[in-house]
């Protein structure tokens, strides 16, 4: 059927209205290795030599990470970047080749055609995705062509030891870091602002103090003096002795009312700092997780599920508030080695 518009002739289908008819699909012609399984064979093992090299790029790259000096050069670059680089990049373009080669030659070669659906799928249109999922599997030759399947998965499961070799970049292991303080026995108690080591009586009754050790001003600037004045920041506070509910094994840990803790709230790691001086309960203001300082420090609200750490102390030949020695037990956020 044909329209005229002036001099422009439309043609129309006559059966679907569309301005030209569907010139269909062109005779499909079988690729080489449909017909000779020689050539099937071949491919097969083209494919498999890919991702068998993939495989020993990445055993590569785990090699050249400790084998290759940071420091060393190759052709005006860096060496190890280069063969890190050079290993990984290599492996991932095998990989992807190799896909490439067997989808053309090896799995099922057909023109299919899928008609547009709404967005929610049907219980039935589910049932034909998994059939269709399945349907792949079985033209792709996964289960029949062993040698490809075993190749691709050695190539796969070895291209993980990299990204597991460059954890190791993300700094370095905690260690017992956190068990351990600048505290030390005979260490006096300071102010954090102005550096005065304290005596008991500087202490009025309800008071409480941020302080750190004195041995800290001794340090040189720098990050790990930060470091360190992070993890010994202590609260001293003072109450009247029969407000202390003493935990048994630290009786001698406190100097007339006068107890000390730990600083950083044992959720995250912020600052514990809003003392409320009738309930003797410190606040840390991240996530109001809410400590008993006449209690042990121990938890009564808040998502910290440790008590706050507390610093033995006594007081020294002198007059002055010491630590008797480190914290017992790791201070800061809980974590899986914390015992």
């Amino acid at each position: 059927m044909t329209e005229s518009r002036g001099e422009v002739a439309v043609t129309r289908s006559t059966d679907t209205g569309d301005p030209y008819p569907d010139p269909g699909l062109p005779p499909h012609e079988p690729r080489p290795t449909d017909i000779d399984e020689a050539a099937a064979k071949r491919a097969e093992r083209q494919v498999a030599t890919m991702f068998g090299v993939a495989t020993l790029l990445g055993l590569g790259f785990v090699v050249s990470y400790f084998a290759v000096p940071r420091d060393a050069s190759f052709l005006g670059f860096g060496a190890s970047n280069f063969a890190l680089g050079g290993t990984l990049g290599l492996a991932l373009l095998l990989i992807g080749i190799g896909a490439v080669q067997w989808a053309r030659k090896l799995m099922s070669d057909h023109e299919i055609v899928e008609e547009r659906h709404s967005a929610s799928s049907s219980d039935e249109d589910r049932a034909e995705a998994i059939a269709a999922v399945r349907l792949g599997a079985e033209e792709s030759g996964i289960g029949r062509r062993k040698l490809i399947r075993n190749s691709l998965i050695g190539a796969l499961a070895v291209l993980g030891l990299p990204v597991v070799v460059l954890l190791r970049d993300l700094g370095p292991l905690p260690g017992n870091g956190s068990a351990h303080t600048i505290w030390r026995r005979g260490t006096r108690i300071a102010n954090d602002v102005t550096f005065k080591p304290l005596r008991p009586e500087d202490l009025e009754l309800g008071q409480l103090v941020n302080a750190v050790p004195a041995s800290l001003e001794d340090q040189p600037e720098g990050a790990e003096r930060q470091s360190a004045r992070a993890k010994s920041a202590v609260l001293l506070v003072r109450m009247e002795e029969n407000d202390i509910r003493t935990v048994p094994n630290r009786r001698e840990w406190g100097v007339s009312g006068i107890l000390c803790y730990s600083k950083v709230c044992t959720h995250v790691g912020c600052p514990v700092n809003l003392y409320e001086q009738q309930t003797h309960h410190v606040l840390c203001p991240c996530h109001q997780s809410t400590f008993d300082l006449a209690n042990g420090g121990r938890v009564v609200f808040g998502p910290a599920a440790r008590s706050l750490p507390q610093l033995p102390i006594m007081v020294d030949s002198e007059g002055y508030l010491v630590a008797q020695s480190d914290f017992t037990e790791p201070v800061g956020p809980s974590y899986w080695e914390r015992g």
